[in-house]
């Protein structure tokens, strides 16, 4: 090795501690993790929250002010078609402990550049009643969007994403990047409409969902079906099998001409993913997407007004190795970074 080269290296860094950061990008991050010097957070202390994001369950009584973006849970799978537990997935996205701060490809660092807090959970009134637990859900995302905050909701079933929706598009319909293995717009079942495998189609109905702004990509498996409603509306759908000939690229430039320049929702169901890489979830499907791929997507998003967004559909009790609910915890930090370039929300 050159001896100047190294007499420089030991000059530089010999003696450097950890927040001893010259790159002025990455100078910016080290000053949020080494605020008290050598004292850092561990990251397996205190009480878990989302992305380790502060702890404001008090924020419903303080209208939410002071925030741009309110992360809570939904702790309910009274929707679920097949294998329940998904009730329990926020607490199990909350103990993850090893996503961000920093989103590394599009240089973001959203819990301090944003005004971020989780809010903790929405309080229900009856866990036997999915009408009513939706009513629930709805009442507090109408508090959160009229507080001039943006939703950031865990789940819980798919179900959740039609209260919520009816809340952030309470004003106008908006559009919306889903990405899930189920196109989720089935008519009702077993008397009722509720269910996680009909948000959508009821989202269009309501008028707070723009079916033409709408793109559904990761679609496959037996229930294949019962997405009549998807094409007939006027949403795009793009099957798993698809994206490989199609090619990322391809599929992030179709998101930006369907989606727009307006107000759109981001839902992310876990069982997108094949069960290779996240088995805990009610409804796996085989031929799924990889993690890598969907970070792709997602990170091709930016510069896209997302308004609004959730991550549903994990289920621990089937997460041996908790992949799974480390997969939903970066891809609640991919949403949030997304935020955190929105142009509504850096004007």
């Amino acid at each position: 090795m050159d001896a100047d080269k190294l007499a420089r290296l030991r000059a530089r860094y010999g003696q450097a501690k950890g927040g001893d950061i010259h790159d002025p990008a990455f100078k910016a991050v080290a000053d949020t993790q080494f605020r008290d010097g050598e004292r850092r957070r561990w990251p397996f202390a205190d009480v878990a929250t989302f992305l380790g994001a502060p702890y404001r369950p008090q924020a419903l009584e303080e209208g939410f002010s002071g925030l741009d973006v309110a992360i809570f849970g939904v702790p309910m799978d009274l929707g679920v078609t097949n294998r329940s537990g998904t009730r329990f997935g926020p607490r199990a996205v909350r103990g993850i402990e090893r996503i961000g701060p920093y989103e590394h490809v599009l240089r973001a660092l959203p819990t301090y550049t944003l005004r971020v807090a989780d809010v903790g959970d929405v309080a229900m009134e009856s866990r036997f009643s999915l009408e009513r637990c939706h009513a629930d859900i709805e009442a507090y995302a109408r508090r959160v969007v009229e507080a001039g905050v943006r939703t950031l909701a865990v789940g819980g079933d798919h179900s959740i994403s039609l209260p919520i929706l009816k809340a952030v598009g309470a004003g106008r319909p908006v559009g919306m990047i889903h990405i899930d293995a189920h196109a989720d717009t089935s008519g009702p079942y077993e008397d009722t409409k509720f269910h996680h495998g009909g948000p959508f189609r009821q989202a269009v109905l309501d008028g707070v969902l723009d079916p033409e702004r709408t793109i559904q990509i990761g679609i496959r498996g037996s229930a294949d079906w019962l997405w009549e409603f998807s094409t007939e509306s006027g949403m795009t759908m793009i099957h798993a099998e698809e994206v490989d000939t199609l090619g990322i690229p391809a599929i992030v430039e179709r998101i930006h001409e369907v989606v727009g320049e307006g107000p759109t929702y981001l839902s992310f169901d876990i069982d997108s993913i094949d069960p290779a890489f996240a088995p805990g979830t009610g409804t796996p499907e085989v031929g799924g997407l990889t993690p890598r791929e969907v970070l792709a997507l997602m990170r091709g998003c930016a510069g896209l007004d997302i308004v609004g967004g959730d991550v549903v559909e994990v289920a621990p009790q089937y997460d041996a190795t908790t992949n799974t609910a480390h997969v939903a915890g970066q891809m609640l930090l991919e949403i949030l970074s997304l935020m955190s370039l929105a142009p509504s929300l850096r004007d």
